[in-house]
């Protein structure tokens, strides 16, 4: 494939594309376009994977359980994990938040006897939470909207099993 100047050989796949619409009657010719374009490149959209999401903005009665796309059924969903988020059409960051407390606290109960209930120093123990366990809960948090209960929340889950109490 050649694009201006540049060669480019190997091309097998893209993913992880994201079309913003205003309305959803605008969506289908920018999905439409995208799969044409993917196309000419040699390229095919997967779509299974294809999903779209109609974000809170009015009632959740009028928006369909799904579309068609160049003769494709394409689901409407409420939520979908999206480059390791989770985006519910909400808008609200509560539900990723969430999701990122319960997989830190697995991460947590996966280590228990290994890591925080063996002899390893305090200090080490801490090192380990700051370098394995924080960022799997603070992974996207950059653009979260944190409201105040979502801070309560956060402070009241035990999800760091008393290894770090200021965390």
């Amino acid at each position: 494939m050649s694009f201006g100047p540049h060669s480019f050989a190997g091309l097998d796949f893209a993913d992880d594309v994201a079309l913003l619409a205003e309305l959803l009657e605008l969506l289908v010719p920018a999905l439409e376009t995208m799969a044409s374009e993917a196309t000419s490149l040699g390229l095919q959209l997967n779509w299974q994977k294809t999903k779209v999401q109609a974000l809170a903005l009015g009632s959740r009665e009028d928006v369909p359980s799904t579309i068609t796309v160049v003769g494709q059924e394409v689901a409407v969903v409420e939520e979908f994990v999206y480059l390791g988020s989770f985006v519910h059409s909400s808008t609200q960051s509560s539900p990723d938040s969430s999701r990122r407390n319960a997989i830190t606290r697995a991460a947590m109960q996966n280590l228990d006897k290994q890591i925080w209930k063996s002899r390893i120093t305090i200090p080490t123990k801490l090192k380990l939470y700051n370098t394995c366990i924080l960022p799997i809960f603070l992974y996207g948090s950059e653009c979260w909207a944190v409201t105040k209960r979502d801070v309560r929340y956060s402070r009241s889950t035990p999800s760091n099993n008393g290894v770090c109490e200021s965390c």
